[in-house]
């Protein structure tokens, strides 16, 4: 069962929103500036044309009017540099944000632990890392710089209308009354909705990414209608999700279109009679109406944005809640390991509210011992593997490595001491040597060719750009990407190894040459196998022997042989006869 990964509160969201402003705020007082001072220019023009109106009815001369004409002109030219700049300053001020926001984010998917990625799900945290966050940089580089001018422009409007004119800019404040009002009817709706709609896509991504991995078992098992099933019903929350949204737009966007045109029809009309009175001058009366003509292209701005902005605040507060998560990694003054001594005292453990899968179970391996966990499936070897490489911490009880807890060592500091190797490993698309160098950065060349053939990847020689080669064009093997695990492993040298059944996909041919390379890389270390193929366990110091998540026997090949109990059973199945024979 996933567990969803947490959302970041309003409050963390703007100081997180802070922290990005103060991490450049040259260019944003910059990007302030020209936005306000090319929304002033704009006002230049409305007020030269009401100058013009009324220099035509007093009777000025054509120069004088030329002369206003000209100034308009240049009002026009000086508001779109200034804009240009605005907008300039703007774009490289989002830019750089996102890309800040970005290597934020690779940091902080960086430092999850493995078993909160592993609950996550995979569409929960794929979406948080693609849609999220590019929806956040989409925001920052182009609806922010829009948004800023257009907010900015509307206020520094408004004032200009009430200088103008007090009595007209009250009109059109009680006409744009509507707007304050359905905005914060909207804005208290928003968010919930937002975020189960980002929710509900990650449901989606999720659904169709594990169906499409697990495409064929599905096919194998006949369970097609029951994923059909399982992807419609997240596809029909999704759409619901949607549709929520789309209520609130409704409602928002016609309201906001009339109370823009009343504002305008209103000052118009108030303005005329105030004329007619002698109150007002006619050119106050243009201008004005011109004031509010321009204040539509700033809304219509916002409400072009509006939905992106509110679906890139849910996405912020879902990408931000990484950082919540990645905090909770121990930190590096964790105590070390005073040993290589692996000892598992009475650990229970249970998968979310299930029961326990396993119970009371104790161990003391060794350093340098090579330990076979054995049993019939869902015994709970997978699950005490992961115990013990500090993927997952025990309900109750405790896994140590040197007297430390696992679980409570930083991930960098646990990979020196415990690496998990399991059949699913991943080869990123890029060269050999990157690939390679994860495991340790400051390796050689020399090095790495050395790993790679002490797990027998002898293939390597025949590669013809050697560790340039991009093995995102090089399809590898079953195998040969069992071998760049193993050189991982050897490079980044732990003292304990922990296979989970690490040869189990691979054919019986492959499987056999991996598992002389896994041999080459247990030597000299500790060795904690969950065995699959039990030929693999006979050779052990000791085995494990588990049934329903406890321990039920303990002993060598021969000892438990000897007694006869679950151990013989399964090597009898296993083999086709006694468990005394060879």
């Amino acid at each position: 069962m996933s567990a969803p990964l947490p959302v970041a509160k309003p409050a963390e969201v703007r100081r997180a929103a802070a922290r990005l402003v103060r991490a450049d705020r040259a260019t944003f007082a910059a990007v302030i500036g020209t936005n306000c001072a090319a929304a002033a220019a704009g006002l230049l023009a409305p007020w030269l044309v009401g100058q013009i109106v009324n220099g035509v009815q007093a009777g000025h001369g054509l120069a004088e009017i030329d002369r206003l004409g000209l100034l308009v002109v240049l009002a026009a030219v000086g508001q779109f540099a200034l804009g240009y700049l605005a907008r300039y300053l703007g774009y490289r001020f989002g830019e750089r944000t996102a890309a800040r926001l970005r290597e934020q984010l690779t940091d902080r998917l960086m430092r999850l632990p493995a078993r909160t990625v592993e609950r996550a799900g995979a569409g929960d945290l794929t979406s948080r890392a693609t849609t999220d966050a590019g929806l956040v940089a989409t925001v920052l580089r182009d609806a922010a710089p829009e948004v800023l001018f257009a907010l900015i422009q509307g206020l520094i409007v408004l004032t200009a209308l009430f200088l103008l004119a007090p009595v007209l800019g009250g009109v059109a404040l009680v006409a744009l009354l509507a707007i304050p009002l359905v905005l914060r009817w909207y804005l208290r709706r928003a968010r919930p909705a937002y975020l189960a709609q980002s929710a509900s896509h990650a449901e989606v991504a999720d659904a169709l990414a594990t169906t499409a991995a697990g495409a064929r078992t599905v096919e194998l098992l006949g369970l097609q209608e029951r994923r059909r099933a399982a992807s419609a019903e997240t596809v029909a929350t999704a759409t619901t999700a949607q549709l929520r949204t789309l209520r609130l737009r409704t409602v928002l966007f016609p309201t906001i279109d009339i109370s823009t045109a009343l504002a305008v029809g209103a000052v118009f009309c108030v303005g005329g009679l105030l004329y007619l009175d002698q109150a007002i001058s006619l050119g106050a009366v243009v201008a004005a109406t011109l004031y509010l003509r321009q204040l539509s292209g700033p809304v219509d701005t916002i409400m072009i944005w509006v939905e992106t902005l509110q679906s890139s605040l849910a996405s912020f507060a879902r990408v931000e809640g990484l950082g919540a998560e990645s905090e909770r990694t121990p930190a590096p003054s964790a105590p070390s390991p005073v040993d290589e001594r692996i000892v598992i005292t009475d650990v229970y453990y249970a998968y979310g509210e299930t029961g326990d899968v396993l119970e009371g179970v104790s161990l003391d391996v060794q350093a340098g011992e090579h330990l076979a966990i054995v049993g019939t499936s869902g015994a709970g070897k997978t699950t005490l593997g992961r115990l013990i490489a500090g993927i997952d911490r025990p309900r109750r009880g405790a896994v140590t490595v040197g007297g430390v807890e696992t679980a409570d060592l930083p991930p960098e500091e646990l990979r020196n001491h415990v690496v998990l190797l399991t059949q699913e490993h991943h080869v990123f698309a890029d060269s050999l040597r990157d690939n390679l160098t994860i495991a340790a950065p400051d390796a050689g060349d020399d090095e790495l060719i050395a790993a790679l053939h002490a797990v027998g990847a002898d293939w390597v020689d025949e590669l013809p750009e050697t560790l340039d080669a991009d093995l995102g064009s090089h399809e590898l093997s079953g195998a040969q990407a069992q071998h760049v695990a193993l050189a991982r492993v050897l490079l980044a040298d732990p003292h304990t190894i922990v296979l989970d059944e690490a040869t189990a996909l691979l054919d019986p041919r492959a499987a056999r040459h991996t598992e002389r390379a896994l041999a080459a890389t247990a030597q000299g270390r500790t060795v904690i196998a969950v065995a699959h193929r039990l030929h693999t366990a006979r050779d052990a110091d000791r085995i494990a022997v588990m049934d329903a998540g406890r321990i039920t026997e303990l002993g060598t090949h021969d000892e438990l042989s000897a007694a006869d109990g679950a151990y013989a059973s399964l090597w009898r199945a296993w083999t086709g006869r006694p468990s005394g024979l060879g």
